[in-house]
């Protein structure tokens, strides 16, 4: 450290709280509002630093021991508490935080006394230099792939990760803080560089590694969304083959209706002839009803039609009841993700079961913005469940990867349970919502 009164460490204390600070909120996503949480952070900061200030003016020597470990900590946990994230990308957004604010001051030690005799305010004005600098980094080049990439790096950070990359900072800053090694010396700069770079080399590994296990996983998921789609166009093909075998048929009956009818009329039976029509067009408004659409939308409705028939071709007995718009704001592909697959779901559940009356209940509402859908479906009275999902094979758990997914992008709420020997999926969308959200994940709350 360089000395110097009250006021510059007022400054120098104010440069780091804002360089913490500000790295932190670029990178975030708060859970208040900006403007309150910018709030929040101005006054947080000023109470920090005067405090800070006022501890190096009393107890010199405490304060160059111990404020470059304290002042991360600090500012972490009040960041973390702000924070909209999960904790693990507090601790890397702080830990990034933390590795910058050490370049800034030994950068700024450093130059000022190699170059400048130890000068004070010249060690103030490189720190407000790299600082900018920093935030020009981030701002142009950083913030928008890592806020495009958080969900890979929420999805995939874990515990393990995170600590690696503390550790390593800490370990370096360690170092670097430590007083013994503040003479100024060729040797002591080339280790603190040495150290640097490596911790750099590290921040930079586990963020382009997580990212690519994120982007593979995206990959992952889109290839089961279109092999979804695959099925359901095959299980569509099925379906239409089954309509030419049907009209077929029906073009052969009518051909015999015909003949009966023109029969009735060459005996003069009128009132068979009246009778026949009559039951006729009751089978035909029967056959018509069983046709009627399930809801206005064509993309629900297909998919919904086509994997009811295959239902009922397996002997399962079906009921719907669903009311939602014909226009959605929501893609086709994500309606595939999530009734394709709790649909398919369901029929597995039915068939594993083993019971002689297997059913599926469905029913899907709007409310507004909001959809709601609930399947219940005969399944096994013994089905195991892991953090809240049922686990393969267990009354049909394939997809349910894709539709937390899919849920989670219209900030939605899924919940899985088994009652009365009917297991039971429950979905609310949100489909006011475009970002991505959280996904809340439940055996028994209410939807």
């Amino acid at each position: 450290m360089l000395g110097g009164s009250f006021w510059v460490a007022f400054w120098r204390n104010s440069l780091g709280a804002i360089l913490l600070m500000g790295v932190f909120l670029l990178l975030d996503k708060p859970r208040f509002t900006m403007r309150k949480t910018v709030w929040y952070y101005v006054i947080f900061g000023f109470s920090m630093v005067v405090v800070f200030s006022a501890w190096y003016l009393f107890d010199r020597n405490g304060f160059i021991q111990c404020s470059g470990l304290l002042s991360p900590l600090v500012i972490g946990l009040f960041c973390g508490a702000m924070s909209g994230g999960t904790l693990y990308l507090s601790l890397y957004k702080i830990s990034l935080g933390f590795y910058f604010l050490s370049l800034c001051v030994f950068g700024g030690v450093d130059i000022a006394r190699w170059w400048f005799e130890g000068n004070m305010w010249v060690d103030i004005l490189i720190r407000l230099g790299m600082v900018v600098l920093i935030f020009l980094f981030i701002v142009k080049k950083f913030r928008r792939a890592f806020l495009d990439s958080v969900d890979f790096l929420r999805e995939e950070m874990d515990l393990f990760s995170a600590g690696v990359l503390v550790i390593s900072i800490m370990l370096a800053a360690v170092v670097i803080y430590w007083p013994d090694i503040h003479n100024f010396s060729v040797i002591n700069i080339v280790r603190i560089s040495v150290i640097m770079l490596m911790a750099g080399v590290i921040q930079y590994t586990i963020f382009h590694l997580y990212l690519h296990l994120g982007r593979e996983h995206k990959y992952q998921e889109e290839n089961q969304l279109l092999e979804m789609n695959e099925q359901l166009l095959r299980r569509q093909m099925d379906l239409e083959r089954e309509k030419e075998r049907e009209a077929a048929r029906m073009f052969h009956d009518v051909r015999h209706h015909c003949l009966l009818l023109a029969e009735y009329m060459q005996n003069g039976e009128l009132e068979e002839l009246a009778s026949y029509v009559k039951q006729y067009g009751k089978e035909v408004e029967k056959k018509q009803a069983e046709r009627a659409p399930v809801c206005g939308n064509k993309a629900v409705d297909r998919i919904l039609s086509v994997y009811a028939r295959c239902a009922e071709l397996e002997k399962i007995r079906v009921t719907m009841d669903v009311t939602v718009e014909e226009a959605l704001a929501m893609r086709d592909i994500d309606l595939v993700a999530i009734l394709a697959n709790v649909f398919e779901n369901a029929i597995h559940g039915c068939q594993n079961s083993g019971k002689e009356r297997q059913e599926i209940d469905i029913y899907i509402t709007q409310k507004g913005n909001k959809i709601v859908i609930r399947f219940r479906n005969t399944c096994i009275s013994d089905i195991r469940f892991r953090n809240g999902f049922p686990e393969a094979g267990e009354g049909g758990g394939i997809g349910i990867s894709s539709i937390v997914k899919t849920v989670e992008r219209y900030d939605g709420e899924v919940d899985f349970s088994v009652k009365n020997d009917m297991f039971v999926t429950r979905i609310l969308l949100n489909l006011s919502i475009n970002a991505w959200g959280g996904v809340k994940i439940s055996r028994r709350g209410k939807i």
